[in-house]
């Protein structure tokens, strides 16, 4: 049997399912439980494997590694992102990469959702106030009515869109590749990026990270926003400047950010984010819900074993 190593279930959501169960029966099958300290031990967790499944973001498959791992063949990513991924040099040394699309589309719309109210309404600051005994009510800001400007009209996006709907939010977007017939279908309007940025109440990104991303919300970008606008980041900490988002929020030239993500994870004690009274926070969990998290490991055990049977799919490299 084939050797299939997970070398980085840290939190772990594939030990113990139905699906790593599946996948066991089709395959030798190794599951780390805790984060490699280094690439030179990641590299060593790898070794005579020929599908590597990666489930963290922290895991960098660079082109050492892949050179460093001479019987890999597949990569199989569990979720949409593959930006820790080199995927010229897998491409160039014969490995597949896979993702798992749409699986957690659901998910993490509803979670940006949340934090986006959650920060509209300062409910972290009240129930901090209401905790140590004070009757505060901090002024908040009503979403009904107000514009949300998609970064990004993926599956997540189009989810949103939606939602945002729901609440009686006006929705625009932006995106790479924008039409008239995806306008249309969502019932939304594409504009410019300079006028997202200037005209947003709320700026939601959920477009996936990439080259073309990487410092998308520049300082630039940032001193185009409405000094009253939220910004909600769900997708990657890449795609924003993040010195230039904190001093924006510090400078009250950003009303409040709510982040799902960030430039380190786990988010160091002593990150500066932290002490933003402006910040809402969650662990990187937008997509973990039971519902999510067993349809993305049912479709990554799909990439797997189909790839093992000689008939790959949801390859992202060519």
């Amino acid at each position: 049997m084939e050797r299939v190593v997970v070398p980085d279930d840290f939190p772990s959501i594939l030990s113990g399912t139905a699906a790593l169960k599946r996948l066991e029966r089709q395959a030798q099958v190794t599951v780390y439980t805790n984060k490699a300290s280094t690439p030179e031990e990641l590299i060593q967790r790898l070794q005579g494997a020929k599908v590597a499944v990666n489930i963290r973001a922290y895991s960098q498959f660079d082109e050492p590694l892949l050179k460093g791992c001479p019987d890999l063949k597949m990569i199989a990513v569990l979720g949409v992102g593959t930006d820790n991924v080199d995927l010229g040099a897998a491409s160039r040394l014969g490995i597949k990469v896979t993702n798992t699309p749409g699986f957690s589309a659901v998910s993490v719309a509803e979670h940006t959702l949340a934090l986006m109210l959650a920060a509209a309404r300062k409910i972290p600051e009240h129930e901090k106030e209401l905790r140590a005994g004070r009757w505060t009510r901090l002024p908040m800001t009503q979403l009904h009515g107000k514009k949300v400007g998609i970064i990004g009209f993926g599956n997540i996006g189009r989810q949103l869109a939606g939602l945002a709907k729901g609440i009686g939010m006006k929705v625009w977007a932006w995106t790479f590749n924008a039409s008239p017939r995806r306008a249309e279908e969502a019932g939304i309007q594409f504009v410019e990026f300079d006028q997202l940025l200037s005209q947003s109440d709320v700026i939601a990104i959920t477009i996936k990270a990439s080259e073309k991303t990487r410092g998308l919300i520049s300082r630039q970008a940032l001193e185009r926003v409405k000094p009253s606008c939220i910004l909600v980041n769900t997708a990657r900490a890449s795609i924003v400047d993040t010195p230039a988002m904190i001093e924006a929020l510090r400078k009250g030239k950003l009303a409040a950010a709510a982040l799902d993500v960030y430039d380190q994870e786990p988010l160091p004690a002593d990150d500066p984010i932290l002490s933003l009274p402006n910040v809402v926070i969650s662990p990187h969990n937008a997509g973990m819900t039971p519902e999510a998290i067993e349809r993305g490991n049912e479709m990554l055990v799909e990439n797997i074993i189909s790839f093992l049977q000689g008939r790959a799919i949801n390859v992202v490299n060519y």
